[in-house]
């Protein structure tokens, strides 16, 4: 018997391509109505038909349709639209409609901690701000908290399961973790190598099962045979991101599989050292990747943008010298780079992939 790929689909959103080329999802409407029912079970805290949600992030990417859109529709909330990226707008239209929800992306919060009009907002007011799509910093958590008086819950997910899978509880949040399974969403740890599952404190890579997870990627049958395993019976989703779950069911992110970087033989995680870069105070922006190198394999490249007062009088040496004090010697970048800006998706990601295609194009 003979499927059609296209029965039952709802949507068909394309993944983001921070580290290949995008690839068309196939949601179907099951999984639409789980994805919903599952940010409904976790958000219990907003009230049906009582909500104002800021919906600044676009509809086109999952996160703004499923988690903002669809949720937000479905229980009723009051939607302020944006269609540009209008900050002061933004800011300004949180306290005339008095907005109890909003959810933003890691870059967006950097920028807003920062601004001149984010202290005229009562961020105490609100029910929920959530950061979602990409991993929050625990620098930019802090000095949002201390600008603002008002915490940021972490989630997680992908294109590949409607949006979300994981994410904070209300009454006990982790600062540096993006939470725990939605209901309904089954998460466990394999190795990579192996696709055998990792024990409870170890790290690996995350796969994911439930009604929230895709059919599969359109008319990519390889990609397809790479995205899914069976193990315990259960059919699973790679998610290809290296985390490690505590002894309380929280996950940390660690780094995109394809963003390890391999230098003399030691795995080194990108987001490790982007961390570190974010902490200096004349840092804006900084992505991580690994070049090739005939003799070490890969060389460690910081790809970095300083604040304006900055430009000009921090040093190449000066990044490396910070980056010494707090990493070990094979993690410190060997390449520093400055730009005026890096490349982004269209939610506001630091985009490696384009970074890494300067070097060594990926196949489409």
């Amino acid at each position: 018997m003979t499927i059609d790929p296209r029965a039952d689909l709802a949507v068909l959103p394309y993944t983001g391509g921070t580290t290949g080329r995008p690839k068309g999802v196939m949601l179907t409407h099951h999984n639409l109505i789980a994805a919903e029912a599952m940010v409904g079970a976790a958000f219990k805290r907003l009230e049906p038909d009582q909500e104002v949600t800021l919906a600044f992030l676009p509809f086109f990417h999952i996160y703004g349709q499923v988690v903002i859109m669809l949720h937000g529709l479905c229980r009723g909330q009051l939607l302020v639209l944006f269609t540009n990226p209008d900050t002061e707008g933004m800011l300004a239209a949180m306290e005339r409609y008095g907005v109890t929800v909003f959810y933003g992306v890691p870059t967006l919060f950097e920028y807003l901690k920062d601004h001149k009009d984010t202290g005229k907002v009562n961020w105490r007011r609100l029910k929920l701000v959530l950061s979602g799509a990409d991993t929050l910093h625990e620098s930019t958590m802090q000095d949002w908290e201390r600008r603002t008086g008002a915490r940021i819950i972490e989630g997680y997910g992908l294109s590949e399961t409607c949006a979300a899978s994981h994410v904070n509880p209300f009454h006990r949040p982790k600062g540096g973790s993006f939470g725990c399974p939605l209901p309904g969403v089954l998460a466990a740890l394999i190795d990579p190598e192996t696709r055998s599952f990792v024990p409870q404190g170890e790290t690996g890579e995350l796969v994911l099962s439930g009604a929230n997870v895709m059919r599969g990627y359109w008319q990519r049958p390889d990609e397809n045979a790479n995205a899914f395993i069976e193990a315990a019976g259960i059919r699973w989703l790679r998610t290809g991101d290296i985390v490690r779950m505590n002894d309380e069911g929280y996950f940390q992110f660690y780094d995109r599989a394809k963003d390890l970087i391999k230098h003399k033989g030691y795995s080194i995680f990108a987001k490790d050292v982007e961390d570190v870069l974010y902490a200096h105070p004349q840092v804006k922006a900084a992505g991580v990747i690994g070049v090739p190198d005939p003799a070490a394999g890969q060389l460690v490249k910081a790809i970095v943008v300083l604040h304006g007062d900055a430009r000009g009088k921090l040093s190449e040496e000066d990044i490396r010298a910070f980056c010494r004090e707090r990493l070990a010697d094979y993690r410190v970048p060997q390449l520093i780079e400055f730009r005026g800006e890096l490349p982004k998706t269209d939610v506001g990601k630091v985009s490696r992939r384009e970074l890494r295609d300067e070097y060594s194009p990926l196949p489409s």
